[in-house]
């Protein structure tokens, strides 16, 4: 029997060109550009916030209370009281604080404004006092919840195509000068939510013009307040050597040792994470007082600053490389060890992003290859972050982007080698992952067809 009307209009693919040639299309890129002021200098002001707070708990707060620096076990006391106020937010307020960082950098399911101020207070509590996660999905959230608020504000009865776009624009704007280019931003973002065909472009557009508004915000604010862009940078990239059979060796060997290292931080985090919902308070709090002990290892170790440990890495990773020949191979190997620790610890307990830690440790790990022969600093480093990002996001194409893109000029010297790297660390990653559980059934099959 023929399909009825309903069932072919449901069937039918929409028509991208149609789609870009409406009216209503164009005012939702009017809508995207406009909001793409406001949400962009809250992402500003949410950076600024969270820096200035880091600023004023690990330097101001020792020495109003007499101490002549910070001393080494401040991250203890510290990241216990940020583990109280996360887990009172994710109890307590709508939204659970946003999603689970051991589950990866997730895009999809914009939350809504009533989510808002959890996500942002848990994300807050999180970063500023000193744990190991990045403020992109935080920002990500933020940007869509409060683009999907403003829309339902504006028209209640907004189709749900409209405010999938504009909420996608509004983490555009979010996010868009944060991995240095809004270029890598939207990026980041069309290969997580894993858009394609037809109607990528229909979606993309909205976002891209967002980004660039964006980009301009944030661009101006600095300008304006002299805070600083808070964009991933990094200011002193040594020279790069053409590539050599030797360095494509160590690409290899980095690719493969990105993956096992990134699985391992995954399986852990997401093995303690039913423990921590289920005793949310106390295994927080102790997943804190454990970031802020490994932070107290390295630092007593090595005279290094706690800053290695602690953070996202997102402000760190340009010092690293500017001062790479500071740091030696055991010191290297320890800050890999300790930070992947914490790294695992504050994903499973705590909220805020995967990309920038995986991104730091990564090329730290590089740094300590390039103490070996056959392997410069500069290569050393891309290709440990292309590997590592890939294993703990496995997004190859953004991953192979951010770890040369960053390097400038340097950067093109290098690519061959990062590809090499990351499609290692990325098939290795897939092979070494847990197969997904299908979902369990209670009907056995009768060979009966139901009436």
């Amino acid at each position: 029997m023929p399909a009825g009307p309903a069932a072919e209009s449901r069937a039918a693919p929409q028509d991208p060109l149609a789609i870009v040639r409406s009216r209503s299309y164009l005012l939702l890129l009017v809508m995207a550009a406009v909001l793409g002021v406001p949400i962009s200098a809250v992402a500003y002001g949410f950076l600024a916030l969270v820096s200035e707070l880091q600023s004023l708990v690990y330097n101001d707060l020792p020495k109003g209370l007499g101490f002549s620096g910070t001393p080494n076990w401040w991250a203890v006391p510290v990241l216990a009281v940020s583990g109280v106020l996360v887990a009172l937010t994710i109890r307590h307020l709508p939204g659970r604080g946003g999603h689970e960082p051991a589950e990866g950098l997730k895009t999809g399911g914009t939350p809504s404004a009533a989510a808002v101020p959890g996500v942002a207070l848990a994300a807050i509590a999180s970063l500023s006092l000193g744990v190991v996660l990045g403020p992109e999905a935080p920002l990500i959230a933020l940007g869509g919840g409060l683009a999907v608020g403003a829309i339902r504000l504006v028209k209640r009865n907004a189709p749900p195509t409209a405010v999938a776009v504009v909420g996608a624009a509004g983490s555009f704007a979010a996010i868009s000068e944060l991995l240095g280019s809004p270029v890598l931003g939207a990026f980041l973002l069309m290969e997580a939510s894993g858009l394609a065909g037809p109607m990528l472009g229909v979606v993309l557009v909205p976002g891209l013009l967002a980004a660039g508004v964006g980009s301009l915000i944030f661009t101006g604010l600095d300008s304006w307040t002299g805070l600083g862009t808070y964009s991933l940078s990094l200011s002193q990239v040594p020279p790069a050597d053409r590539p050599t059979l030797a360095a494509f060796g160590w690409a290899v060997l980095a690719g493969l040792a990105a993956a096992i290292l990134g699985e391992a931080i995954r399986r852990s985090a997401l093995r303690v994470q039913p423990h921590v919902e289920r005793r949310r308070l106390p295994l927080t709090v102790l997943m804190g007082v454990l970031v802020g002990v490994l932070a107290l290892l390295y630092t007593t170790v090595t005279g290094k600053p706690l800053s290695g440990v602690l953070y996202s890495g997102e402000s760190t990773m340009g010092p690293l490389l500017a001062d790479h020949a500071a740091y030696s191979v055991g010191t290297l190997v320890l800050l890999v060890v300790l930070k992947s620790l914490a790294y695992s610890a504050s994903l499973s307990a705590f909220r805020g992003g995967p990309v920038f830690p995986s991104l730091f440790v990564g090329g730290a790990g590089g740094l300590a290859l390039s103490h070996f022969p056959g392997l410069d600093t500069t290569t050393g480093f891309a290709i440990g972050v292309g590997a590592l990002g890939v294993a703990m996001l496995k997004l190859p194409m953004t991953c192979v982007l951010l770890a040369t893109v960053l390097l400038g000029s340097q950067g093109l010297t290098v690519m061959p080698l990062v590809i090499v790297a990351v499609v290692v660390s990325y098939v290795l990653t897939l092979r070494l992952a847990r197969p997904a559980t299908p979902p369990a059934t209670d009907q056995q099959p009768t060979g009966r067809t139901a009436p």
